[in-house]
Parts: C-alpha cells; sequence; structure tokens
C-alpha cells in the first residue's frame, strides 16, 4: 500500500510539473484550463481577423511579423470567420474589460476574443508564451516543432495599475534601450513605464524654452564609483538628453504597445540641475551651482517665488504637450528644508499664507502645482512625503516609505500605487553583495518580491481599498551606469512584480511561478535580456573604470 501512495504522489508531482512546464505562462492567467492534444502550425499559416478595428489587425501583423521571423513562413492575414488556424474573434458584450481575453486552443484552431484592442494583446503575448521558446527569435530557426498545447485560457488582470518606473536622471540610457525596456514591460503585461528624465545629476529631456537645461543642466563632470563611503569618482563626464522628436517617437512606440508612459519632473527637491543653470530659482541668485556629481539628497532645492512656478509651468506645459498620459509626476520627495528655514523670503511667505512649518510650505508648493496641472486636465502623482503637510486635492500618492503612506491615503480617498522599498526596489541586491557587483545597499531577493500583496485589505474598508490602482517596481541608476547593468537588475525580479499585479492573489505559488520561471528564461534568452543568472553574463561583474581616483 506504502509503495502504491509513493508511485501515486510520484505520478501526480510529475503531472504538476509538466503542467508547468507546458503552460508555463508569465504572469499567470486568472484561470487556465488544460486541454488534450496540441495544435500544430500548418506550413502556411492563416490569421482571420474579425474585428474591423485597424488596431486589431495591426496587432495581428505584429504577430505575423514575429512568426515569420523565428518560423520562416509568413502568415496571411484575412478578414472575417475560419475554421482552422488563428482567429481574432470579436466579444463585445461579454464583459472582459479593456484588458481581458480569451484564448482557446484545440488541435484545429486558436481563437483570441477580446473587447478592446488591448485585450488582443495580451492573448497574443499569451499565446507566443503556450509556443516553443524559440517563437522570440529575432531570426529564422529551425529544426523546432512549432506546436501549442491545448488549453483554454480566462484572463483579466488583478489591478489596471502595473508598471515600473526606470531612472534616467542619474544615468542617461540610449533611445534604442528605452524601448527594449518598454517592449520586456509589455511582454508581461504591464502598461506603464515612469520614466524617471530629471535629478540633481542631470536634466535628461529637451525643453525649448529653456535652452541652458541642455546646454548645462544634461552633464556631470563626473560620476561616483564604487559606495558613497569611497568618495572615489571615475573623472568622465556623463550626460544627454532626450529631444522632443525623441520623445515623440518613444511615445508612440509605447502606445503601439499598450504601454502609458508617466514622465516625472522633480520638484522642489532633487533640482540641483536646474539650479546649476537658472540659480534664481534657489536660494540665492548669486550662488555658483554645477550639476551634481554625489549621489545623495542636496539642501539646495527650488524655492516657492513666483519665478519658479512660472518656470516649472512653462516646462511642465512642454511635457505635457509631449506626454499624453492622464498623469504628470512631481517627485516631490526628499525635499530638505534647511534652506527654507534659514530663508527670510520662505519664512514671510509662511506667515503671509497661514502656514505653521516647512513642511506646509512644500504642500503649498505641490498644491500650486497639482492647481496648474488640473486646469490643463491632467492628474498628478507624487511620492509619498507630498502628505507631508497636507495632500493637493487631486493627487494620486506614490508610497515608497512601505505602505503606511499608501494606507493614509487610501483613507483620505487619494489614489494610490503601491511601492514600498521593502518589495519594489529593484536596485537592491539580490544575493550575497561579496557575489554581486556595487549597488546602493539593501537585501530584496526574487522571493520576497513575489510575496507582496498590495491590497492592504485589513488595514482599509472595501470602499478605501479601491483606490490601490496597482503595484510599480523602481529601477534607480546610482549603481547602474549601462544597460547591461539595468537588465541584471530588473529581471527576473520585475517579472515577479508583473505577476503581483496581474494574477488574482489566490492563485499565486512561488514554487510554482520558479518552475514557470525557468521555462521563461529560454525566452528571455532570445530576446538577449541579461537577467540575474543568465548565461550571458555568467563572468558578469562590474568593475569601475581604471581611471577612478579618490576626489
Amino acid at each position: 500500500m506504502k509503495k502504491l501512495f509513493f508511485c501515486l504522489i510520484t505520478l501526480f508531482m510529475a503531472a504538476q510539473t509538466t503542467h508547468a512546464q507546458t503552460y508555463a505562462l508569465l504572469p499567470k492567467p486568472t484561470h487556465l484550463e488544460a486541454q488534450k492534444g496540441t495544435y500544430t502550425l500548418p506550413a502556411t499559416p492563416t490569421i482571420a481577423v474579425q474585428s474591423a478595428d485597424p488596431e486589431v489587425r495591426r496587432i495581428a501583423q505584429v504577430l505575423a511579423d514575429q512568426m515569420a521571423k523565428a518560423t520562416g513562413s509568413t502568415p496571411a492575414i484575412t478578414g472575417g470567420k475560419s475554421s482552422k488556424g488563428i482567429l481574432f474573434a470579436d466579444a463585445k458584450g461579454k464583459k472582459l474589460g479593456p484588458e481581458g481575453y480569451t484564448l482557446t486552443v484545440s488541435p484545429k484552431q486558436i481563437i483570441i476574443s477580446a473587447e478592446q484592442p488591448q485585450g488582443f494583446f495580451y492573448g497574443v503575448q499569451s499565446l507566443m508564451q503556450l509556443m516553443p521558446a524559440a517563437i522570440f527569435s529575432s531570426t529564422k530557426v529551425s529544426g523546432v516543432a512549432w506546436t501549442v498545447p491545448a488549453c483554454t485560457i480566462d484572463d483579466t488582470p488583478r489591478y489596471g495599475y502595473r508598471g515600473s518606473m526606470l531612472d534616467a536622471g542619474r544615468y542617461f540610457y540610449p533611445v534604442a534601450f528605452i524601448k527594449k525596456y518598454i517592449d520586456l514591460l509589455a511582454r508581461h503585461k504591464m502598461n506603464t513605464f515612469h520614466w524617471h528624465l530629471t535629478e540633481d545629476q542631470g536634466w535628461h529631456i529637451e525643453i525649448k524654452k529653456y535652452p541652458k537645461l541642455t546646454e548645462v543642466s544634461s552633464v556631470r563632470k563626473k560620476s561616483m564609483a564604487g559606495h558613497y563611503k569611497d568618495h572615489a569618482y571615475d573623472n568622465k563626464p556623463h550626460g544627454g538628453f532626450y529631444t522632443q522628436d525623441e520623445v515623440r517617437d518613444v511615445v508612440k512606440y509605447a502606445q503601439e504597445r499598450f504601454v502609458t508612459i508617466i514622465p516625472e519632473i522633480e520638484m522642489p527637491g532633487h533640482s540641483v540641475a536646474v539650479l546649476a543653470a537658472y540659480p534664481e530659482l534657489g536660494s540665492n541668485p548669486d550662488k555658483i551651482l554645477e550639476v551634481s556629481t554625489n549621489w545623495g539628497v542636496h539642501d539646495d532645492v527650488l524655492f516657492p517665488r513666483e519665478e519658479t512656478f512660472t518656470f516649472l509651468e512653462n516646462v511642465l506645459t512642454e511635457v505635457m504637450a509631449l506626454f499624453p498620459s492622464q498623469y504628470i509626476h512631481i517627485g516631490g520627495d526628499e525635499c530638505p528644508k534647511t534652506q527654507w528655514k534659514q530663508s527670510r523670503f520662505c519664512q514671510a511667505l509662511m506667515k503671509e499664507k497661514g502656514l505653521k512649518d516647512e513642511h506646509e510650505l512644500q504642500s503649498y508648493f505641490i498644491q500650486r502645482i497639482d492647481k496648474f496641472v488640473t486646469s490643463k486636465g491632467r492628474r498628478i502623482i507624487g511620492w509619498d512625503e507630498i502628505l507631508e503637510g497636507g495632500l493637493s486635492p487631486n493627487a494620486t500618492v506614490m508610497s515608497w516609505r512601505g505602505i503606511s503612506g499608501g494606507i493614509a491615503a487610501a483613507r483620505q480617498n487619494h489614489d494610490v500605487i503601491m511601492s514600498p522599498t521593502t518589495y519594489c526596489y529593484l536596485d537592491y541586491y539580490q544575493a550575497d553583495p561579496k557575489t554581486q557587483p556595487v549597488t546602493i545597499g539593501g537585501f530584496l531577493p526574487i522571493e520576497k518580491v513575489y510575496s507582496f500583496n498590495p491590497s492592504v485589505t485589513d488595514s482599509l474598508t472595501a470602499e478605501q481599498s479601491k483606490h490601490v490602482l496597482g503595484v510599480q517596481g523602481n529601477v534607480w541608476s546610482e549603481y547602474l551606469p549601462t544597460t547591461h547593468s539595468v537588465e541584471y537588475m530588473a529581471y527576473p525580479r520585475l517579472i515577479a512584480l508583473a505577476e503581483t499585479g496581474w494574477t488574482p492573489q489566490d492563485a499565486r505559488n512561488f514554487d510554482d511561478f520558479s518552475k514557470r520561471l525557468e521555462i521563461h528564461k529560454k525566452r528571455l534568452d532570445y530576446l538577449n535580456v541579461n537577467y540575474f543568472g543568465a548565461p550571458i553574463n555568467n563572468t558578469f561583474q562590474y568593475v569601475w573604470p581604471k581611471e577612478t581616483a579618490k576626489k
């Protein structure tokens, strides 16, 4: 009897492993039911598009183009219904929502159904993950059995906001990499790219009204090398900026992949680069500043003068013309109040406005910006410091210093995006620091990332919980000087957060995720992603340049 029992257990475990390997979808669908058999791609595949929406046909063309690259056989795209091949079927009235889809694979046919183009796009991502990993190749792969396991999938996301922030303020990354980063988000059904564009160490977006932002503020003389405590520098100028034409191109590229780009323009802190070009916006118009070469928090901040608000409104007007997103991120974090406390102007302004302290002065600053952005039909997002001194009426809070800021904001009926350091800061170490490239510190292995539950239902009422819009993973770049190093820190941890944002909480299991991830890594290899543990970085150990010198 014991032998029989152990045999059954062994067979059950083997079946579970096979299931994970056959249906290694990331993020895990809301509901997947395995069926018998497989669908084999014919020598001349067809994709029939039932929808009259040209966007749906474009998505079908994207699938056809990728199939042609990998298989060497170009699918024909037709209209109407089809009893075989791949069918894009309308699902109007089925209440799948804008991002939901169904995917049915039988030995005879594949059907993707959705109400909106975005749903079809996500259905295509799942279909490609059901195919052999070689489907992600940019060139023809021979000797592959192009089959798809039979199944039925009903899939809708847990949260409407599923995003990642990339800090392109401290290190400037080329447009080609920004597009690749967006591609990877889309492939994992993430729908928001938070583009951090300005910092103390660099202003990296063209503003035509203020040319010195690119002439002066976009380049620093050198960068820190090694840990902050080492006070070592590489003695190499670093900088660059995205032209407005490049920004428009990236925004369009993201839209085609159903990724919304939220720009971030930091204020009132993290603005030394601005003050290097326009010192009159700070504590003293005669103070000479340079674009910062040190990481960390700086006392030099923007002052709440009318000239400053005029500057910021002009900047944001150009930014909003480039980015059609509902949200504009205005930072608001880590703003020291030292200079404000010492300033007769600031103290007089506080008295005039009836503000009891410098935190309320920052709130006044943010509320001025909030009012302007709202007048343009947009909304602001700020880091959770914008709660201090009173929250702006229309602000959404990005909770990073734990989840308490998010809870407080939701209790005030403000929308919240959960992004706490303890689960979502992907610049932290992911393994023993002795074996890893130098980074900012902390320790955040993938299992900890995966364990995050953004809902905090035990702290909020059902109505308040509706204000938790979703989750975001942040990639800060103080110690990520190359695109190679960004991918190394972001992946695969960002995939764990993608599943956190998409998959129902009760359907998530780390062991199951790990099995699917091992299969998924083959796809990342074809996509040339330098993820943690990837074959292309077995000897990866970032070494700071030889010319590194002590200050």
